[in-house]
């Protein structure tokens, strides 16, 4: 980060980009999808609560879990942006930092699992110590990773690279819940979360090595420096002056309010019909099947016509997935609920990111990044809890709760907002 930075026009940087284009897409393609690879075996929609149901009765514990899924990547990313805005090089903060705060803590949750069988309660701490770890470490490292893929990849073809690589991911994933459906049921508890948790961990570091290979393109600093304070104050005015965007982050809080309820759909498979373990591997599976579907054809669709479209259909597989939770009265049918919810996933990780960069100026991506993955972040932490409550008078209501929110974000992105490709002049339109 302390190197000389060149002094180079904007075309001199695209050149360098497009020349790189080929490498960065590589290596970039291998992190996403070695993550996700392990992230499988650590699934926060499935893996995550049966783990905890076997260490405690409480559902408040699944709650918080969903808290730090939902939220910890999301919340701290506001803090750093002012930061991250003043870097000419995004990677080292990256690489260097993120190994500590992101990679590293998977193998705290791999030792809960090791003392799960002699101490449940020690066990518990030590996951969410991991857990939260793990989750709000990628959260401090994630606005420099959304602006170092912004500087990678041109505006019509980050869709396509995110897309292609969750697909990828998800697909990989699909195929490891498969593996982790034999693994808990081929194995007694605790081996078999040791096992899951092990190959998690394993596999999200070595993508740390891929991503450690990207050629960043480093750009001159055009913002002024700004203080803490003017950094702050300037929040505000943001939302006052660029109205499409303060519209679309209505919506998208209302979008990630209304999966509030994502984190109990397993446990109330599991309340209402007992099943197996090993079928929630394949709820896993499911879940990844239907990510794979969300993430390359919505990516594709969205380099073409914008990430608008994307979200409101996002919106509108929300309210399906919660709808046939709350009235499904066969566990076979919990398999189309998990599909839908990937669906929604890829398309929330593929648009719901790039659609933020595209809101913005280059030097202003940290901010508007921050702003929108921060508020989501506290949205998200509130809704389990709220969910963890209504889950206590019942499953239904909860799910009945997540439908209807999901309707009003859909109606918010439908009729509120304006595509931003299209509505405004972009800087980046002509990349």
């Amino acid at each position: 980060m302390d190197l000389p930075v060149p002094q180079r026009t904007r075309e001199e940087v695209r050149a360098e980009r497009d020349q790189n284009y080929r490498w960065n897409f590589a290596v970039n393609l291998t992190d996403v999808t070695t993550f996700w690879f392990g992230l499988s075996f650590i699934s926060a929609a499935t893996i995550v609560p049966l783990y905890i149901s076997k260490l405690t009765d409480s559902p408040i514990p699944i709650g918080l879990a969903a808290v730090i899924a939902r939220g910890g990547w999301f919340l701290p990313q506001i803090f750093t942006s002012n930061f991250v805005e003043r870097l000419p090089r995004k990677k080292p903060m990256i690489v260097n930092a993120g190994f500590f705060l992101e990679r590293l803590p998977m193998w705290v949750i791999v030792l809960s699992a090791v003392i799960a069988a002699w101490n449940p309660t020690l066990a518990l701490i030590i996951f969410f110590i991991g857990y939260a770890w793990h989750g709000f470490g990628a959260g401090v490292a994630a606005t420099a990773w959304q602006d170092l893929i912004a500087r990678c990849f041109p505006v019509n073809r980050r869709g396509r690279f995110l897309g292609i690589g969750f697909f990828l991911g998800a697909l990989t994933g699909a195929i490891a819940a498969v593996i982790s459906a034999q693994v808990l049921g081929g194995y007694t508890f605790p081996t078999n979360f040791l096992i899951a948790f092990f190959v998690a961990a394993l596999a999200i570091n070595i993508s740390w090595v891929a991503l450690a290979q990207t050629r960043e393109p480093v750009e001159p600093i055009a913002a002024p420096r700004q203080s803490t304070r003017q950094f702050w104050n300037d929040l505000p005015r943001i939302l006052r002056r660029d109205e499409n965007y303060s519209h679309f982050l209505v919506a998208r809080l209302l979008l990630a309010f209304s999966g509030m309820g994502i984190g109990f759909v397993t446990v109330a498979a599991i309340s209402r019909w007992a099943i197996a373990d090993s079928t929630v591997g394949l709820y896993t599976a499911a879940f990844l099947i239907g990510q794979t579907i969300g993430n390359l054809i919505l990516g594709l669709v969205a380099d073409k016509i914008g990430h608008k479209l994307p979200l409101e259909i996002a919106a509108i597989g929300t309210a399906l997935a919660f709808s046939v939770a709350w009235m499904a009265q066969l566990p076979e049918l919990y398999f189309l609920v998990f599909i839908l919810l990937g669906m929604v996933e890829g398309a929330t990780i593929v648009s719901g990111m790039s659609i933020v960069m595209e809101f913005s100026a280059p030097e202003k991506r940290p901010t508007y990044a921050g702003l929108t993955n921060t508020s989501i972040g506290v949205i998200s932490m509130i809704g389990p809890m709220i969910g963890a409550i209504l889950a206590l008078l019942g499953y239904n209501w909860l799910f009945f709760a997540s439908a209807v929110i999901s309707i009003l974000s859909f109606i918010t992105f439908h009729w509120w907002v304006k595509e931003p490709r299209f509505s405004r002049s972009s800087p980046e339109q002509d990349d």
